[in-house]
């Protein structure tokens, strides 16, 4: 069973960073494709990063393009996203995801497994 645990939210002002963890188990992820997506309140859950398991370029919406990055540790089976100079628009509920197969997708349905969300407020 793949277990996806996120954390490093918190509270923020705006211009700030913040860098949230993604531990991962249950898996060989060597196959799977990991997103980053967030959810702020009455919205819609929208994509944010991903990248392959294996490496490679990343993809990032627009809204986060220059100012966030996501990564990987093999070693220790952990997805990482960076986040800096932080707005207020950014603030939302984190979501971690893993999907089988190497297709980098951006819909969310296309996602099997998530993480319970970690909150980030960006306010002064």
């Amino acid at each position: 069973q793949v277990l996806l645990v996120e954390s490093g939210g918190g509270l923020v002002q705006p211009g700030g960073s913040l860098r949230l963890s993604c531990a991962a188990s249950g898996r060989t992820f060597s196959t799977y494709t990991m997103g980053w997506f967030r959810q702020a309140p009455d919205k819609e859950r929208e994509f944010v990063a991903v990248i392959r398991w294996i490496g490679g370029s990343a993809v990032y919406a627009d809204s986060v393009k220059g100012r966030f990055t996501i990564s990987r540790d093999n070693a220790k089976n952990t997805l990482y996203l960076q986040m800096n100079s932080l707005k207020p628009e950014d603030t939302a509920v984190y979501y971690c995801a893993a999907r089988e197969g190497l297709a980098r997708t951006t819909a969310p349905e296309t996602y099997n497994y998530w993480g319970q969300g970690t909150q980030v407020t960006v306010s002064s």
